[in-house]
């Protein structure tokens, strides 16, 4: 857990900076004969959960209605009910600007970071603001990452655009430092392990260290992976860090309005990328299913305990697992699920070795329990939600997960 987070379960987005989306301290567990039950409630884009102390669980919504009439959005923190999903406390509407799903942590301090739109924000744990901060770059920003030297690093989305990444005290939301232009647009989120960051540019990716002798980032010029520009592909999205490798998918440009499903836009197949943390011409590509059109706008689960990797096609609706090699650098195929409308973020637990996911057929979504290691369905339920989530789901504290899928809020538990 990287310190700059507060110690609960699940404090920010994916679970920590890396993005390994491994929930270490609980477990589903689920036993045969048992199912999955259901408790849903209507939202206004509800992009994540995070969870606080012991039985706190925070919820991230934004505006749509506004970006559609060409206005400035807002977002809005909820503290909520952790069985019933009902509002227990409920911030006022934040500045936002240009829309996007920004992101959530509760910090160190117990204090609540946001960043949606173009606006930093910090409230207390009773959702009332504490602070704002308005970034440099009229675009969205799409979330942030917190270094374990405690400073907040964020970035606009654009794949036109230069990113440029900023640097912010987190309790005065000041910048420390002079913001950090990037080479490249970039459109997926940022990464961290320790006070590195990690860039997933539209054709290549890259890391900035944090200098304390300069009190700034600096590119690592020695380590850099271009996975794009000699090919068809298109630009990649979040970045996992498992301590050895980084893995990310490519073909990230898509159509998507309720579903991923038939939404690629390049004509190749998507890939699965690895890329050796200590040296960068160390790396490798694998399609993952070989289906023209592919497609995903998330990242691959990493299983670090198993040896396991499981990537997808969302466009195309097929699920996949590898076992690594000694080496990393071959995949021995485990399972393949196909037909199967797979979206999301997921969430791990190691320990069970079950692995949460969503199906989107039949026109709703439905959320499932897989074994990571042999791909044999648990159980699964139908939230009712009419769109595919493609945002943020997170372990509760009772045997259950809550689900987030844009409109809707649903939390699973074990029954």
């Amino acid at each position: 857990m990287a310190s700059a987070y507060f110690s609960s379960p699940w404090p920010s987005e994916d679970g920590t900076p890396q993005r390994l989306a491994c929930a270490p301290s609980v477990s589903l567990a689920i036993k045969r004969g048992e199912t999955l039950g259901c408790v849903t409630r209507n939202t206004l884009m509800s992009t994540m959960t995070v969870l606080g102390a012991p039985g706190e669980v925070y919820l991230l919504t934004h505006s749509v209605l506004r970006a559609r009439l060409g206005l400035a959005t807002t977002s809005c923190v909820e503290r909520i009910d952790p069985l019933t999903l009902k509002t227990l406390e409920r911030s006022p509407r934040l500045p936002g600007g240009p829309m996007w799903p920004g992101g959530m942590a509760v910090h160190r301090s117990g204090d609540l970071l946001v960043v949606y739109g173009r606006y930093a924000h910090r409230l207390d744990r009773h959702c009332a603001p504490q602070g704002k901060f308005c970034l440099p770059v009229d675009q969205p920003y799409n979330s942030f990452v917190l270094l374990d030297n405690g400073l907040l690093v964020t970035k606009n989305l654009s794949d036109t655009t230069p990113a440029l990444l900023t640097v912010l005290d987190p309790l005065s939301l000041q910048p420390v430092c002079a913001h950090l232009p990037c080479p490249e647009p970039s459109i997926a989120r940022l990464s961290a392990v320790g006070n590195t960051v990690y860039v997933v540019g539209v054709n290549s990716l890259m890391r900035y260290v944090w200098r304390d002798d300069l009190n700034r980032l600096e590119m690592d010029a020695q380590w850099r992976y271009d996975y794009a520009s000699a090919t068809q592909q298109s630009y990649g999205w979040d970045v996992v860090i498992d301590g050895r490798d980084a893995w990310f998918m490519d073909n990230g440009k898509h159509r998507y309005v309720l579903s991923m499903i038939g939404a690629g836009v390049s004509r190749t197949a998507n890939r699965l990328l690895r890329v050796n943390l200590r040296d960068a011409s160390d790396h490798t590509a694998i399609e993952v299913c070989g289906a023209a059109g592919g497609s995903v706008t998330n990242p691959p689960v990493v299983d670090v305990r198993r040896n396991i990797v499981v990537a997808f096609d969302s466009a195309n609706r097929h699920l996949r697992a590898w076992r690594m090699g000694a080496d990393r650098r071959t995949l021995e195929p485990l399972w393949h699920k196909q037909n199967f409308g797979v979206a999301s973020h997921m969430v791990l637990y190691p320990d069970s070795g079950e692995l949460v996911t969503n199906d989107y057929r039949r026109r709703g979504e439905e959320v499932v329990v897989l074994n990571i290691e042999t791909g044999d369905e648990l159980a699964r339920v139908r939230t009712g939600g009419v769109t595919q989530g493609v945002v943020f789901p997170a372990p509760g504290w009772q045997r259950d997960v809550y689900w987030c899928s844009m409109g809707r809020l649903a939390r699973v538990f074990v029954q």
